[in-house]
C-alpha cells in the first residue's frame, strides 16, 4: 500500500480497496504488514469500507474482500466507460474469422487494463484476463495505444513503465522508441514473445474520427501452432475490429478519457 496523504481520507480508503482487491481474501494482519497504515488508521478504513458495504468482512475466516456495493459500481463503470459493451459484436466477429484468442484493451495510468477477451477455439494459458492490468511496454495492445498518445500523455505512460526484462525479447527504452515509429507507420504493433515467452500477438489501436486514441484490440496465439508473419497476415482483420469498434464508439458518444 502507498501512503496518499494528500489525498486524504478518500486517497487513503481507495488504496486500502485497491490492496483487497488485489490481495483477496486477505486479513487484517496481512494488510498491516505491508506497512502502508499504521494499525489504528488501517483498522478504522476497514471499517468504514465494510459498513459502508465497498468491503464484506468474513468472520470465520477472519478476511476481507471486495463488497457488493463496489461490485455494482464497478459494473456501472464497466457499462460506462469501458469500450467492452460496445465491441461485443466486433470481438466475437474477429474470434469466429479467426479462430485466436482476442483481446480489449484501454490504458490505466501508463498501463494496460484488459476490459473484455475471447478464447481462441483451442485456448491458450497466458497472463491476460479480463479485469487485469498488465505493462504497456512489452504487449501488442500495449504498443499499439503508445504508439498513438499525444506526446505529453506519451511521456507520462513512458515514466510509467519499469522496463523490466520479461524475456529475452523485451525491449528497453530505446527499442520501444524505435518500435513506435515503426508501429505509426504501419498502423498496428505485434507482440513477439516480449511479455511471455511463446505468446505472440498483433494489435491495432482503436482511433475516433478526432485520432484520438480511446483503446486496442488484437488477436493472440502462441508460437507452437502460428508465426508472427501468420498473424501479420490477419492485421487488416483486427483493423477492421477497431475501426467498426471506434464507430460504435462515436455513435454513443463514448467518453474519450486522457
Amino acid at each position: 500500500m502507498q501512503n496518499n496523504a494528500q489525498d486524504g481520507t478518500v486517497g487513503k480508503a481507495l488504496d486500502v480497496l485497491e490492496t483487497v482487491a488485489a490481495l483477496a481474501p486477505v486479513r487484517f494482519s496481512d494488510l498491516l504488514a505491508r506497512g502502508g497504515y499504521p494499525k489504528a488508521t488501517l483498522y478504522r478504513l476497514l471499517q468504514t469500507l465494510t459498513h459502508q458495504g465497498m468491503l464484506a468482512y468474513d468472520e470465520a475466516r477472519g478476511s476481507y474482500s471486495l463488497g457488493l456495493r463496489l461490485v455494482r459500481l464497478a459494473h456501472g463503470a464497466w457499462a460506462q466507460s469501458s469500450l467492452a459493451p460496445l465491441a461485443r459484436r466486433a470481438l466475437d466477429d474477429l474470434a469466429a474469422a479467426t479462430g485466436e484468442t482476442v483481446h480489449l484493451a484501454q490504458m490505466d495510468q501508463g498501463q494496460v487494463l484488459y476490459v473484455d477477451k475471447r478464447n481462441a477455439a483451442r485456448p491458450l494459458e497466458m497472463f491476460s484476463q479480463a479485469g487485469k492490468v498488465g505493462p504497456a511496454y512489452c504487449t501488442g495492445v500495449g504498443k499499439a495505444m503508445l504508439a498513438f498518445m499525444p506526446e505529453a500523455a506519451l511521456n507520462d505512460a513512458l515514466a510509467r513503465q519499469s522496463f523490466h526484462p520479461f524475456t529475452a525479447r523485451t525491449m528497453d527504452s530505446a527499442g520501444l522508441m524505435q518500435e513506435l515509429a515503426a508501429i505509426r507507420a504501419r498502423g498496428y504493433a505485434f507482440d513477439n514473445e516480449e511479455h511471455e515467452a511463446g505468446i505472440i500477438c498483433v494489435a491495432a489501436p482503436i482511433r475516433v474520427r478526432s485520432g484520438r486514441m480511446i483503446g486496442a484490440v488484437s488477436i493472440t496465439s502462441s508460437t507452437a501452432r502460428s508465426t508472427l508473419q501468420g498473424l501479420e497476415a490477419q492485421a487488416a482483420q483486427v483493423m477492421q475490429a477497431a475501426s467498426e469498434i471506434a464507430a460504435e464508439a462515436e455513435s454513443w458518444r463514448f467518453p474519450e478519457h486522457g
